[in-house]
């Protein structure tokens, strides 16, 4: 078996992952259009990747106000809840386990995809600037604008946020899902809170590191009290230099990221949460994660670790021999590769994936990729 490291089994909270393999949250765009519910396209497409230890799903979210792309899914309501219903039972029926990521873009939206035309929601009213928002122009086009300039949250919506991010945990359990993940990545919401440069809030909210990472402790307590702490992951996206300043994680490159992320992984420490998600910086020629930081989120977390970009699978079992983490997600890999733990197992070539049909569109470069074949195997047998 190649790279065995990634097929030995591991807890994760009350689960045993039969590999260490995952399927990361990778937007795709194609929930139906009126609704933004759960398709039954989308439920072939995660059927075909429960093979996966762990599948976390697209990021989902938790109310309107959190849209901020055209096509992507939500878990406010009741029929958003019935479409992932269906995915869920098509993964367990596969034998998989499924997490939901629960999705707030905050600043990263435009008037088009709020209620009433309304300006997006956030820390502070500053416009994210490294960034785009996609709003549909026809029943299946679409166009990158620039954000819209949010509007700062009161005290008062802040608590009603955090109350939105439990009750949709508490959806989530109602559509199925084994356990959710808090997506506190990538310049949304709750890490537009925990950023200098996009929290700039005068209130307990704001300010200090301990204040800014308030609003982050209060979603994973209120989230862990709905799920129990066994069956929830949170995700970051540390980063700690640019060499592109157009790829920049819009804007929110700290001070010194690594006492900020270090911090933030304490909470969920003492909260328990069954996991960590690691995003790393994922273009061309993107900063790799210092070594002392790896060792030092080790030396925090006491649960499960977990890294997604840019992996081969060398590169993440290099990663597992060393301690450093317990599991590894690829993305664009399992987009192309609905087998992708056979692949790796066997050593088996991988399909390249198609750039122009990750986002929106039909079944095409969705749930068409190809397995790799009973033909095959006999063809390589007969080779060797």
């Amino acid at each position: 078996m190649q790279h065995s490291e990634f097929f030995k089994s591991v807890a994760l909270g009350p689960y045993r992952l039969k590999n260490r393999i995952v399927l990361p949250p990778l937007t795709r765009q194609r929930s139906a259009r009126e609704g933004d519910v759960a398709t039954d396209l989308m439920a072939a497409y995660y059927r075909q990747r429960a093979s996966a230890g762990l599948i976390v799903s697209e990021g989902t979210q938790i109310e309107p106000r959190g849209q901020g792309y055209a096509w992507t899914p939500g878990i406010y309501s009741a029929d958003q809840i019935a479409g992932w219903r269906k995915v869920t039972t098509a993964v367990h029926e596969a034998g998989g386990i499924m997490f939901a990521q629960l999705w707030h873009v905050g600043r990263v939206s435009h008037h088009a995809l709020q209620p009433n035309g309304a300006a997006p929601v956030a820390p502070s009213a500053i416009q994210a600037e490294k960034a785009k928002a996609f709003i549909a122009t026809g029943p299946d086009t679409g166009t990158l604008v620039a954000p819209s300039m949010p509007r700062a949250l009161t005290q008062a919506e802040i608590g009603e946020l955090v109350e939105l991010y439990a009750q949709a945990a508490r959806n989530a359990l109602e559509a199925g899902f084994d356990g959710v993940e808090i997506h506190a990545a990538n310049g949304y919401l709750v890490n537009q809170f925990i950023s200098a440069h996009s929290n700039q809030r005068e209130d307990e909210y704001g300010g200090s590191l301990q204040n800014r990472l308030r609003f982050l402790r209060e979603v994973v307590e209120a989230v862990a009290k709905v799920v129990g702490p066994g069956r929830l992951g949170v995700r970051f996206a540390p980063l700690f230099a640019s060499t592109d300043e157009d790829r920049v994680y819009i804007g929110m490159v700290e001070d010194d990221p690594h006492r900020t992320y270090i911090e933030a992984i304490k909470i969920l420490d003492e909260i328990g949460v069954a996991y960590l998600s690691i995003a790393e910086a994922d273009w061309d020629n993107a900063p790799d994660l210092p070594d002392d930081f790896r060792r030092a989120v080790r030396e925090t977390f006491r649960g499960r670790i977990l890294y997604a970009g840019r992996y081969t699978a060398e590169r993440g079992a290099r990663l597992l021999e060393r301690g450093l983490a317990d599991l590894i997600a690829f993305g664009r890999p399992f987009i192309a590769n609905p087998d992708l733990p056979a692949r790796i197992a066997n050593g088996w070539p991988l399909n390249e994936v198609d750039a122009a049909t990750l986002y929106g569109g039909t079944e095409k470069g969705f749930t068409d990729y190809p397995v790799y074949s009973e033909s095959q195997h006999i063809v390589s047998e007969e080779v060797l």
